[in-house]
């Protein structure tokens, strides 16, 4: 293993605080067993285990984790622990004064859903991170391994560094219902998976890519969730402009809450009023978790988005549905639906 990348690993509550709570007790030790089993050296932030109460309270404890983890050398790939919803809250104390702009430096960093708000802010600063997986979802999962597609992405990144590809998987798995301490050891629901489907537009095109989350994506447009989602995004200048997005790829994935169509809708409206859609140069959309309105989703896709010469790749193995692979943001991908390969150029 002298090749491996990575040696020490900070992990980080920025959203939720769940990972130190004693429901996820066994969880937490499988995760933190796998870690030391590939020779990793493992480090929770000293607020990450504090539990949901505390990590909800303080916002500004959980920006004090990140800069501390970017600031210290030692640690080579920061990793979260899940996502959440809030860690938007987080901005002031990492943009105000340039906290994190003072320590951000080159160093792997992996985390989805909520996370999505936490890429874009390194994002702002120019630096290039990791989408797709938290420790909780996949370093802990439940069965007597990890599941081997996620595996095969999480091995590749702490011995190389980065990600070279991504294939579809072949099989999708449905979401647990139970992850009490009596499911270790259990395996999940599997099914056939079809690969990546081209809804519309060329089989290949190329750009970095750039995105998550929708419903966080939405947060920044909309205040239902939280009144001042919109006032700090803007405040903060989080969300790229359209000339930022320009030749990028926007990656696209929906979250556990299962989003009704009209919901899906009024997000991705969202995004064809702000104009993304007549710039970027593809879109790449996750499977939805349990595959929930895939037929839906797919047709409010190609009903909303106008243009018509813009690809449009439906079904990544990436985000809320399982398993999950690793996409690599600010590197230049290129896309083949033909081959069914992302390639990334480091």
């Amino acid at each position: 293993m002298s090749t491996m990348k990575v040696n020490k690993i900070a992990i980080v509550s920025l959203s939720s605080g769940i990972l130190g709570e004693d429901a996820v007790a066994h969880e937490r030790e499988l995760g933190i067993k796998r870690l030391k089993d590939w020779g990793l050296e493992v480090e929770f932030m000293p607020n990450s285990l504090k539990g949901l109460t505390y990590i909800k309270d303080h916002p500004e404890k959980r920006a004090e984790d990140l800069l501390a983890a970017f600031e210290d050398d030692s640690v080579d790939m920061i990793l979260c622990a899940i996502g959440g919803d809030d860690t938007y809250r987080l901005l002031p104390y990492l943009f105000e004064h340039d906290e994190l702009k003072q320590v951000a430096k080159s160093k792997i960093f992996l985390g989805f859903s909520d996370t999505t708000k936490n890429h874009f802010m390194l994002n702002k600063l120019g630096i290039k991170t990791f989408y797709g997986q938290a420790f909780l979802t996949d370093i802990c999962e439940l069965d007597k391994k990890m599941l081997p597609y996620s595996q095969a992405y999480f091995e590749e990144l702490i011995e190389t560094g980065t990600i070279k590809e991504i294939h579809p998987s072949d099989v999708w798995y449905e979401e647990r219902k139970n992850f009490s301490k009596q499911a270790v050891g259990t395996s999940r629901v599997s099914h056939k998976n079809n690969g990546f489907e081209l809804l519309r537009g060329p089989q290949q095109f190329s750009g970095e890519i750039l995105g998550g989350c929708i419903e966080s994506i939405y947060d920044f447009f909309d205040n239902s969730r939280y009144e001042d989602t919109v006032s700090l995004t803007q405040k903060y200048h989080l969300f790229p402009s359209l000339d930022e997005w320009r030749g990028k790829i926007l990656l696209l994935e929906s979250s556990e809450a299962k989003s009704t169509p009209e919901k899906y809708r009024r997000m991705v409206k969202a995004l064809v009023n702000y104009g993304i859609f007549d710039v970027v140069s593809g879109v790449l959309v996750g499977q939805a978790q349990d595959k929930v309105y895939y037929e839906e989703y797919k047709q409010i896709l190609l009903e909303e988005i106008k243009n018509a010469d813009l690809p449009i790749v439906y079904n990544l193995n990436v985000g809320h549905s399982t398993p999950h692979c690793i996409v690599p943001f600010g590197t230049k991908a290129e896309v083949d639906v033909n081959q069914q390969i992302i390639k990334f150029f480091n």
